[in-house]
């Protein structure tokens, strides 16, 4: 009876080193808000009074920062709404349409997985290049569409769907088949509402996707107008003598979104990753 109480008493407090260890980077964020740059690197863990002169300093500056947020937001926002109704739409046909070639073709999607997108960078640049030279540059270097259009079906959703469709009782497409509801009404109407956990979950994940990418985004985005905000807190740290406490805010500022999402969407994200049907 000691032994199982030392026991839960050891892995409760093991729990509680690991929890702070994971909340101290955020909690550090916080203070530095309220710090200047020299105490910030001298690793203060006190509540400051610059706060105030951090947060003036962010929004005056002239790297841009609330273009930024709005940005990310139409970028993320863009990318998570096509990606889930593509996405979705094409792992729901991999399952539901029986075809000789459906298996072969969803491997080689799956391959796709494997190729590093280092090694895609140079060819998309290229690719997105000649857009502009034919003279469709929205859609080319500098342009949202080139950000967008590679989250918006991709092979990890393709499948993250798919094992979720398994899920989904193939007597509710029959049956509205024979009631003589379309294809489309079958999936917009039936489908769709049932797995929305499963939507919830990949909305989370594509949107913190899209709000945090850098490197693509760092490529392709080349004006200042255009930069997301991943893009501008980099700028920020760039530099002999950067303002950490002005970055801290940005930090602290352009995670809340991400933040919020989740807490508020948590629940159906944990019963969506377990392939909840309902």
């Amino acid at each position: 009876m000691i032994k199982n109480k030392f026991m839960m008493v050891l892995k409760y407090v093991l729990l509680a080193i690991l929890a702070f260890i994971s909340v101290f980077p955020f909690f550090f964020m916080i203070l530095g808000m309220t710090n200047n740059a020299s105490d910030i690197m001298a690793g203060r863990i006190m509540i400051g009074s610059d706060f105030g002169k951090n947060m003036a300093n962010l929004f005056s500056s002239n790297l841009g920062f609330l273009t930024g947020i709005k940005n990310s937001f139409i970028v993320a926002g863009i990318t998570t709404v096509l990606a889930l109704v593509i996405s979705s739409a094409a792992g729901y046909g991999f399952e539901v349409y029986r075809t000789k070639a459906r298996d072969r073709v969803f491997d080689i999607l799956l391959l796709s997985m494997m190729v590093p997108f280092a090694a895609l960078m140079i060819p998309l640049f290229k690719m997105f290049s000649s857009m502009n030279k034919m003279g469709l540059s929205f859609m080319g270097i500098d342009s949202f569409f080139s950000v967008i259009v590679l989250s918006v079906c991709t092979a990890f959703l393709i499948f993250f769907f798919r094992q979720n469709v398994k899920s989904f009782p193939k007597d509710m497409v029959e049956a509205a088949r024979v009631d003589g509801v379309g294809e489309f009404g079958i999936f917009w109407k039936i489908f769709m509402p049932s797995i929305k956990n499963t939507y919830a979950a990949a909305a989370i994940i594509t949107f913190m996707g899209s709000w945090n990418a850098f490197l693509w985004p760092l490529i392709t985005l080349q004006t200042p107008a255009k930069k997301t905000v991943p893009l501008i807190l980099s700028a920020m740290a760039d530099g002999y003598t950067p303002d950490y406490g002005m970055v801290m805010c940005g930090i602290v500022i352009a995670t809340i979104p991400t933040a919020l999402i989740f807490f508020i969407m948590q629940k159906q994200f944990v019963e969506g990753m377990i392939g909840a049907v309902k």
